[in-house]
């Protein structure tokens, strides 16, 4: 056990360094890019263009589903201009321009720009009806996830693969880089604990991308009913999990910048208090804070922001914090940020609100901090399960 420890530890390490030294060496070629039939026969399969050919297609996509070798050309554009018989888009949390704030209900509507009629997946209605699906031929999902347990987009593929799973539906993942995915660490998520934020038993940082994701809900049974969607995933090319990969557009309103994304695993559990990560400003999960100045010397005030945050946490009131934006791009999940604000709150069980248990996806997490255990001391008690995981994902593992 304890070689096995050490060998994780060392792959961390190395995967680390690469993160650093190797940003974007090779121009990946996203899923979405590989649209000709340009490789040996044997490899046709990873094309897809010849796979859309007299079908009606439906997609899931956002402001991320572009095309960088096409100027950031957006996908709906992309096929329409190719003759693809595009019917209709379905979208998540965010919408359809990425501009709708966290939680925000998101409406159906018709696309002003290209007429598409646009279904909504976030809200009451997270999973593609029947009804939705019954002049569609095959679906496409191409949103960029950040590989983390609780940024919804996986959530809304889950329910994508259900419902091809139930009506027979082809779907083709174009797969995308996953910018946190040279690790893996964090709590796994225990059964009791499922949400939208968090619905398989992985770590808060999975390291895989939506395609390896997809294979892993698949194979391990995860759909309701343990049922099988038949997805084809269109995979990235001259990319693999230790080298860094910087977004061309930013992939929700609150995720700016590479800084943000890399934070975001170790402040997004301040959303499980009342404590600020700088929503309602222009660097939101690269700062956090609280109205006290105990909290630190750098402060900030937290204001309404249309596409950003209407109404965010301690909204105009003056909060005291730390400001994290020179922290290193190979920054990696830590719970030492959150440990440090509820010592300084002196709140104890009242430091907590009713959602911390979900983004945790466990209960342990908030009885260890309120028992006064270290970081050491409480990543100990995932470790085990952390291993069994490492393990899993080797299976499923493109990159």
């Amino acid at each position: 056990m304890k070689s096995l420890k050490l060998m994780i530890l060392f792959s961390f390490l190395i995967s680390s360094l690469a993160f650093c030294k190797n940003p974007q060496k090779n121009n990946p070629l996203l899923g979405a890019e590989k649209k000709e039939i340009i490789l040996p026969a044997a490899d046709q399969p990873n094309v897809y263009l010849p796979l859309l050919e007299g079908k009606r297609v439906g997609l899931v996509v956002n402001q991320t589903s572009i095309l960088t070798s096409h100027n950031n050309m957006h996908l709906v554009d992309f096929l329409m201009m190719e003759g693809v018989d595009v019917k209709k888009v379905f979208v998540p949390e965010h919408g359809f321009r990425g501009d709708a704030d966290a939680g925000e209900a998101i409406k159906s509507e018709v696309d002003k720009s290209t007429g598409l009629p646009v279904v909504s997946l976030y809200g009451e209605n997270k999973k593609p009806s029947k009804e939705s699906l019954k002049d569609i031929d095959i679906l496409i999902y191409d949103l960029q996830d950040v590989g983390v347990r609780f940024y919804t987009y996986i959530s809304t593929m889950h329910y994508v693969m259900e419902s091809c799973a139930e009506n027979n539906m082809p779907l083709l993942i174009f797969d995308r880089p996953n910018p946190n995915g040279n690790y893996v660490d964090g709590p796994v998520l225990k059964k009791g604990f499922e949400s939208f934020v968090g619905m398989h038993p992985i770590p808060v940082v999975h390291g895989l991308t939506v395609g390896e994701l997809a294979g892993m809900i698949n194979g391990e049974g995860w759909l309701k009913g343990v049922v099988q969607a038949p997805i084809q995933v269109i995979p990235v090319k001259n990319w693999d999990h230790s080298l860094a990969y910087s977004l061309p557009v930013k992939p929700s309103p609150n995720l700016p910048n590479d800084t943000a994304i890399r934070l975001y695993p170790s402040l997004c559990y301040f959303e499980g208090t009342d404590v600020s990560l700088g929503r309602g400003t222009y660097f939101p999960f690269q700062v956090y804070g609280y109205p006290d100045p105990k909290f630190g010397d750098f402060t900030f005030t937290p204001v309404s922001i249309v596409g950003m945050s209407k109404n965010p946490p301690q909204q105009g009131k003056l909060c005291y914090g730390e400001d994290l934006r020179n922290e290193p791009l190979d920054h990696q999940f830590t719970l030492k940020y959150l440990l440090k604000a509820y010592e300084l709150s002196g709140k104890k069980e009242k430091f907590f609100n009713n959602f911390f248990d979900k983004l945790a996806g466990t209960d342990e997490l908030r009885k260890d901090i309120l028992s006064g255990k270290s970081e050491t001391a409480i990543r100990a008690g995932w470790q085990k399960d952390l291993e069994a995981y490492m393990a899993l994902r080797d299976k499923y593992r493109l990159y």
